[in-house]
């Protein structure tokens, strides 16, 4: 194993021991989004609240239960986006999802893309992922990519709750 493979196992091990903004935040006026896997069992639970017409994310809390990725990635999504605008947190969830997708150049085939015919998501790199690169490697377990996006499809929920009512 690698010593980059090494220490981004560590980082999603910190993340799974030592949970950042655990717990929930009162709803109403916290925004509240639950996301459940069936496959697996994993829950997540992300609240947030959202500060001024800008629109910044002022605090976030993640609750539930489930495996290692879906856990740490629910931790590293809150310190990721916590003082973020929702429109740097949608940024945020869409290069995470485009780190998420299966592209056959990134397992080590021959660069060539899928062969579906259709565009696969290639991450910003203007959107710095810092630490949520450490779950990169997962997209080589594809049972599991669903662990590790269930906290961003929460919060994209969620975020799509507070335009509707701003709207």
């Amino acid at each position: 194993m690698s010593g980059l493979e090494d220490l981004y196992r560590e980082i999603i091990l910190d993340h799974y021991r030592n949970p950042r903004n655990r717990g929930e935040l009162p709803s109403p006026p916290a925004v509240r989004a639950e996301g459940f896997n069936p496959l697996c069992g994993d829950e997540v639970v992300v609240t947030f609240e959202v500060d001024g017409d800008g629109g910044c994310i002022s605090d976030v809390k993640v609750a539930g239960q489930g495996c290692s990725i879906s856990q740490s990635s629910a931790s590293m999504m809150s310190a990721a986006v916590k003082g973020r605008s929702t429109d740097e947190a949608r940024a945020l969830v869409k290069a995470f999802k485009a780190l998420m997708t299966i592209h056959e150049s990134r397992l080590g085939g021959d660069g060539e893309g899928d062969g579906s015919g259709t565009d696969t998501p290639v991450p910003d790199p203007d959107v710095a992922l810092g630490d949520l690169e450490a779950l990169q490697g997962v997209v080589r377990f594809p049972v599991r990519i669903k662990c590790a996006t269930l906290s961003w499809n929460a919060l994209t929920n969620a975020l799509d709750e507070v335009e509707a009512k701003a709207s």
